[in-house]
């Protein structure tokens, strides 16, 4: 298992039951390097939506954890904040959640000739996606060949 993948596991186990009692949803845990920096992230919802409160509450219970447990050699910056309008769909309680809503979608190489897709999330299984293109048109998108899927942001 990659130092990135045992981290981002092992800190999501310590959110899990912040996640219960606060009756938040954990969305995602991620561990990465910007620049010279190392970034811990973890996105959080609610109904509703998340507040700055609710990050700030988080935040400080999950600092404390990761400071007992201190199971990250590097110097990192912890952030905790909500997914976004824009969230991307990463796992299948995400797709299903997002069934009928509009989606963007990148590939890693051209799809009948298109790297770049929006449509419906009409329906997904493991190995793919299916999106309502227009009212007569429907493409179904193996999943291995997302580079990244995300709700679409309308202003």
């Amino acid at each position: 298992m990659a130092k990135r993948d045992e981290y981002e596991q092992k800190t999501e186990s310590l959110l899990l039951p912040i996640m219960e009692r606060t009756g938040f949803e954990l969305v995602d845990v991620e561990y990465v390097k910007e620049g010279s920096n190392y970034y811990l992230r973890a996105y959080i919802d609610k109904e509703g939506g998340i507040t700055i409160d609710d990050c700030e509450l988080v935040s400080r219970e999950l600092s404390d954890l990761l400071d007992v447990e201190d199971f990250i050699p590097e110097a990192y910056f912890l952030e905790v904040s909500s997914p976004g309008l824009g969230r991307q769909l990463k796992k299948d309680k995400d797709f299903a959640r997002s069934i009928g809503e509009e989606v963007e979608v990148k590939l890693y190489k051209p799809l009948n000739k298109k790297k770049e897709l929006s449509g419906d999330l009409e329906s997904f299984d493991d190995a793919n996606i299916v999106l309502r293109i227009s009212e007569t048109e429907t493409i179904t998108i193996p999943r291995e060949s997302i580079a990244m899927i995300k709700l679409a942001i309308h202003f």
